[in-house]
């Protein structure tokens, strides 16, 4: 199998699965306990929330663990809703993650005024948008990091400055950017900043949320006094501490990344493109994440070519995992090419660290029979 969907999921590391056996065998007690056997395991989670904290250059105290991005996302958006009623407005963009859009809309039938912003054709975002969209009615303004499908980036830095000045929050996904990109909120001013294991080498089922302090917070899960009060619900240890070692590697990994993956992701884009006619890239050639790469097959339905590259043992995919079983197309191509069929043409192949060059040219010359097979 050549696995080329790791902006979908990504394989557990071998050191992060021993970091949470201990707690899926022995160590198996509740850490809300008062007697020891369990009461000791919240050093394990205060040590996993500093291994997080360290990724992000935040405090221990403003990390969050929440059960994946999803949550995290709401739960921001929900944050700031609740902390001043009267703000009914909320700013995100066409291209934002699933987990985003609907939130939107179900906040809309609720009378939450949302404005999502407009991409041009490389799927990049225009700051004066953004500037022009801001009200004084305007709650929270929640913007990707790197989108999922095409891994163009958004200006983050300047995006936070601009809700700084007006006063606005600032909610981050940083859900693909995390493990790929250096993180930095000390730089990137976001009040809210989500990502999840499974996209850096630790199981689903575990995210984070970021909350800088001074930033309100309401809890979105209401039960115990977990996570101080601020999120209910026994902690699932084990695979925190999955989550604490994944940021670790992460951090460590994170300097050869970029040096390692973007050549391999320019020499398989650069193969496709140059080997197959009626192609064309989607998002902008150079500000994207280094390990991705968004095609159009014009004249090629996505699930046709998907299925023949899976008939050859490639993991490819036509955008995000969280809507595969929609027959929708992309939605994030059709708002970058709406004039266009490329929505329904597409595939997307991200890279990882493990990936080896020899995927590659396996990888086009599967590409190429198949579109020839479809075209024939």
């Amino acid at each position: 199998m050549i696995y080329l969907d790791h902006n979908a999921t990504t394989p557990v590391r071998p050191e992060v699965r021993e970091a949470m056996l201990p707690f899926l065998t022995h160590e198996w007690g509740n850490p809300s306990s008062s007697y020891r056997f369990g009461s000791k395991l919240k050093s394990v989670l205060e040590t996993a929330r500093a291994q997080v904290a360290e990724l992000l250059g935040a405090s221990p105290r403003e990390i969050l663990f929440t059960s994946c991005a999803t949550e995290s996302n709401n739960a921001a958006i929900h944050a700031a809703l609740k902390a001043d009623p009267h703000k009914r407005h909320v700013i995100a963009s066409v291209v934002e993650h699933s987990s985003v859009l609907a939130y939107c809309r179900a906040l809309e039938r609720e009378g939450i005024c949302v404005t999502l912003l407009p991409v041009d054709r490389d799927g990049l975002l225009k700051l004066a948008d953004l500037e022009n969209a801001l009200s004084d009615d305007t709650a929270i303004v929640s913007l990707m990091w790197a989108n999922n499908e095409t891994g163009v980036l958004f200006p983050v830095t300047e995006i936070a400055e601009l809700c700084r000045s007006r006063g606005v929050l600032f909610h981050c996904d940083a859900v693909q950017a995390a493990g790929k990109v250096a993180i930095d909120v000390r730089r990137v001013r976001a009040d809210y900043l989500s990502l999840t294991g499974h996209k850096f080498h630790a199981p689903k089922g575990i995210g984070a949320l970021y909350v800088r302090r001074q930033a309100p917070f309401t809890p979105f899960i209401h039960g115990g006094h977990q996570e101080r009060g601020l999120r209910g619900g026994t902690e699932n240890v084990a695979l925190i501490a999955a989550l604490g070692k994944a940021a670790e590697l992460a951090r460590q990994q994170l300097r050869g990344y970029d040096a390692r993956v973007r050549p391999l992701r320019d020499a398989l884009e650069r193969g496709i493109l140059d080997s197959i006619p009626g192609t064309e890239l989607n998002g902008h050639p150079e500000l994207r994440l280094a390990n991705t790469t968004n095609i159009t097959f014009h004249g090629i339905e996505s699930e046709a070519l998907l299925l023949l590259l899976d008939q050859e043992g490639i993991c490819a995919s036509s955008g995000s995992a969280c809507l595969a079983d929609s027959d929708e197309p992309s939605h994030v191509v059709r708002a970058m090419k709406p004039d266009t069929g490329a929505s329904r043409q597409m595939i997307r192949l991200s890279l990882g660290i493990e990936t080896h060059p020899r995927d590659v040219s396996t990888v086009i010359q599967a590409t190429c029979r198949a579109v020839a097979a479809l075209r024939s």
